[in-house]
């Protein structure tokens, strides 16, 4: 029995997984329809037949040539074009034929075909839509219990994200989509909202709204009402429209368009039960207030949204699809997204005819663009709508307008910025620095104890050398980027982000670039791939695509393991001072590269400035631990991934082959030291460490990776580096935390970790050149520190940037980002080298 209710319950699960339409039965098939789509006359049309959730429904026979196909139900049969049957989602008997495989006696087909039907009766999708910084992606959160990012300041969500959840007997799909003014054509987040929309069909969208900024916010609502779908709106941050004594009676407003509208407070979760309930009735039709109003625009307007529906309506398969009103009013506004989707169309020419001639006689009339008429007239409904049901009282700003002329001061904006960055790197060392000794304490200890209860050999070495001087040589600086990345979402939670953008607007157009690009480089601080993601939020190709080619320059996360470990090695005293410069350096670079290729690569359209300055918010523990730690996991999935991998693949290169060719005959000396008492223990020893530094390094350099990196030597040798900084710098193309991984082998030569400053420290610090010019020096001065640091600055991103910069442009820009970083990157190390051993 135990078992049987396992299938049962495994199976049904896998019922509400696979669905179909309508059109994808075959002759002869039976199904219970669960879900209808489409929209206006269709669906009231094929709703009246008899297509509605529960009704059973056979296959006849299709016609001659495919398309229509007749159909039974209710009794009387018939027929459906193909398109038509597309938007019917049905439960079919192939769906449950498995069901007679386990053996329940008794159970008809079609008391299975009703059972699965229910379910995925019960199963509702929802689309997430808002203005960036409204708080979807918190009410997403919450809802669904996921853990995705979110920031006081609009681009947070650059993707959809995607959850689903149980609550009051349904199972909710919940799609966060990117935050967005509108949806017309102006950026990749606006058309990919409009898609998901149109394409997907959602059974309900839900508009989160601000409730502090409902006239802006309630623009974004008239679009959803134009498309003819079914929408809820999520009204939140309730709580401060009560702060402010605002009087708004949101019931009318929801039955003056035609919209349930359910305050919320998302950071709080106050209101998401009311919004699920409230979905739930929306979705089985038992709310009266649900109803599709129609923004009335003006008898002008309205007269030519007639005269291009009644075009449109000659195609019955889009106007199934689509309403016929949005889709004219989007020709209406000369949408080339919406034109270029009709292109198809048998009385496409008809349509463009028409569409043409009232846009031309609505602009002789208003004296203005189509566009900027319609957009003027939904401003029109929504102030006529507010005017009946919100009364605000008078405004104080009072602390938050004192603190925003502080922050955005023209004089002393730039150094509190600047003040807060170098407080970020400084607090980085500080506070990071315990969590660090305690790590490298532990993973020394867990070297030790392996070391002494494994017999010597092959997977001893892998375990010590390979797998924990690897990734613990990497894993320790996780306290400073958890650190890092509390104080980037400090700054992103409280609206300050927005504020730095402001401020730096001046500067970033003088660099070619808009003053919104600088939120995409600051994020870069945190991760290069979703700062290259976020660049989507510009709606100017060139700015996009310049952004991208510079947001490789602000040091990542990835890149804080190799500045820690150099500046903790050779800059003791100014640690916090090393950090802000390297971090400012690759500011300025990516100011000069911009500059030039502002002036040989991009002709660049010039676009205004508009960006939302979101009201300051106390930032939650919750949302900033969560960002942390979300951030963290993925530094520690990396552990477990690349860098796992890396360091096995170095240890591997660096281990083999064992039989080397000594240029003298370290073991008899060791053995001839270890012998003479005339030494003291302490001579005896340091002499005998010697020789086995010596022996060791002999051997890695004639290893497999020794071999790589004396290959490349030539060209790394006029920046003052050794074959083992080339072989790390080779690694790091994987990653940029393998560089310290690759080091943490290749300068493991046997020497005790120093109680303070730690082993690979140690190392780096007593390393000398064992060939060449340099032979006998010191590998890692202050200056090749720094030197090294900058290439790492600069040089190829991550396989995975690169892979972000393609699918946000072309294989075409990625490549030249990867080479032309490289070759930056050669230079200015060269020049700083022989710039400082001239001085």
């Amino acid at each position: 029995m135990r078992q049987r209710k396992r299938y049962r319950r495994q199976i049904a699960g896998n019922l509400e997984v696979r669905d179909k339409s309508l059109s994808g039965l075959k002759t002869g098939e039976s199904a219970i329809i669960t879900k209808v789509h489409g929209h206006g006359g269709f669906r009231k049309r094929i709703t009246e037949m008899g297509f509605i959730k529960g009704k059973k429904v056979t296959v006849i026979k299709n016609a001659p040539l495919k398309d229509p196909v007749e159909y039974k139900i209710m009794g009387y049969n018939l027929s459906l074009r193909r398109s038509e049957a597309r938007m019917v989602e049905v439960v079919s008997e192939s769906d449950v034929e498995n069901l007679s495989e386990i053996g329940f006696n008794g159970i008809t087909v079609e008391e299975k075909l009703n059972t699965s039907a229910r379910k995925k009766g019960k199963f509702i999708n929802i689309a997430l839509v808002g203005n960036p910084n409204s708080g979807k992606t918190t009410l997403f959160n919450y809802a669904s219990g996921s853990r995705e990012r979110v920031g006081n300041y609009g681009g947070v969500t650059v993707d959809a994200k995607e959850a689903v959840m149980k609550k009051y007997g349904y199972r909710f799909n919940i799609v966060d989509l990117p935050g967005t003014y509108s949806i017309t054509e102006y950026s990749p987040e606006e058309l990919f909202v409009r898609n998901h929309i149109t394409e997907k069909m959602p059974d309900i969208v839900v508009n989160v709204v601000d409730a502090s900024n409902l006239e802006r916010n309630l623009y974004l609502t008239t679009q959803l009402i134009d498309m003819d779908i079914k929408v809820v709106i999520a009204l939140n941050m309730y709580d401060e429209l009560e702060k402010k004594g605002v009087d708004f009676d949101y019931k009318a407003l929801g039955k003056m368009m035609g919209i349930p509208i359910i305050p919320t407070i998302a950071s709080k979760g106050k209101g998401i039960g009311k919004l699920l309930k409230k979905l739930i009735d929306s979705y089985e039709d038992r709310d009266p207030n649900i109803r599709h109003a129609h923004i009335n625009y003006g008898e002008m307007i309205e007269n030519g949204i007639k005269n291009i529906r009644e075009k449109l309506c000659e195609n019955p398969g889009l106007t199934d699809k689509y309403s016929p009103r949005y889709i004219a009013i989007k020709l209406i506004e000369t949408d080339k997204t919406t034109m270029r989707q009709l292109t198809k169309l048998p009385n496409y020419e008809e349509i463009e005819f028409t569409a043409n001639k009232v846009v031309k006689r609505l602009e002789q009339e208003y004296v203005e663009p189509s566009e900027t008429i319609i957009t003027d007239a939904k401003y029109g409904f929504i102030t006529g709508a507010l005017k009946e049901t919100y009364r605000e009282p008078k405004q104080f700003h009072g602390k938050v307008r004192n603190l925003d002329d502080l922050f955005t001061h023209k004089i002393l904006g730039f150094p509190i910025f600047l003040f807060f960055i170098w407080l970020m790197f400084q607090a980085t060392f500080t506070i990071g620095s315990y969590p660090m000794d305690w790590i490298d304490m532990g993973i020394a200890t867990l070297s030790y104890w392996i070391s002494n209860i494994m017999p010597g050999g092959v997977l001893k070495d892998l375990l010590v050398d390979g797998i924990i001087g690897g990734v613990g040589s990497v894993i320790i600086f996780l306290p400073n980027i958890l650190i890092l990345f509390f104080f980037i979402s400090l700054l992103e939670d409280t609206g300050y982000m927005a504020r730095a953008a402001f401020i730096m607007d001046k500067l970033m157009h003088k660099i070619g670039l808009h003053g919104k690009s600088f939120i995409p480089l600051l994020m870069g601080f945190g991760c290069n791939v979703p700062a290259i993601m976020a660049t989507r939020t510009l709606e100017n190709r060139n700015d996009r695509l310049l952004t991208m080619l510079i947001v490789p320059f602000m040091s990542c996360s990835a890149r804080l393991p190799v500045y820690v470990l150099l500046i903790s090695a050779f800059f003791p005293a100014r640690q916090g001072l090393i950090l802000f410069f390297i971090y400012l350096i690759g500011i300025i670079i990516a100011v000069i590269v911009a500059l030039v290729m502002k002036k040989v690569a991009f002709a660049k359209k010039e676009v205004p400035f508009v960006m939302e300055l979101p009201l300051y918010r106390i930032p939650t523990l919750k949302n900033t631990t969560l960002h942390m730690w979300h951030k963290g996991r993925e530094y520690l999935k990396k552990m477990g991934t690349v860098i796992l991998v890396a360091s096995i693949l170095i240890w591997a290169l660096g281990y083999f082959p064992r039989n080397v060719s000594y240029s003298q005959d370290y073991d008899s000396q060791i053995a001839a030291l270890n012998n003479n008492t005339e030494l003291d223990e302490t001579a005896r020893d340091s002499q005998v460490q010697q020789l086995e530094i010596l022996q060791e390094s002999e051997r890695q350099e004639q290893s497999f990776i020794g071999r790589l990196g004396h290959a490349i030597e030539p060209v790394i040798e006029p920046l003052g580096y050794d074959w083992k900084m080339g072989v790390s710098i080779l690694t790091g193309l994987a990653a940029k935390e393998v560089v310290v991984s690759s080091m943490g082998v290749l300068y493991n030569a046997g020497m005790e970790a120093d109680e303070t400053s730690g082993a690979l420290i140690s190392n780096l610090q007593n390393q000398v050149h064992q060939s060449g010019k340099l032979e006998g020096k010191k590998v890692f001065t202050p200056l090749v520190a720094f030197s090294f640091m900058l290439f790492v600055l600069i040089y190829f991103p991550c396989i995975a940037v690169i892979a972000a910069i393609k699918k946000e442009s072309n294989w075409g820009w990625a490549i030249f980002t990867m080479l032309y970083t490289t070759g930056l990157a050669w230079l200015v190390a060269f020049a700083v080298y022989q710039a400082g051993n001239f001085l």
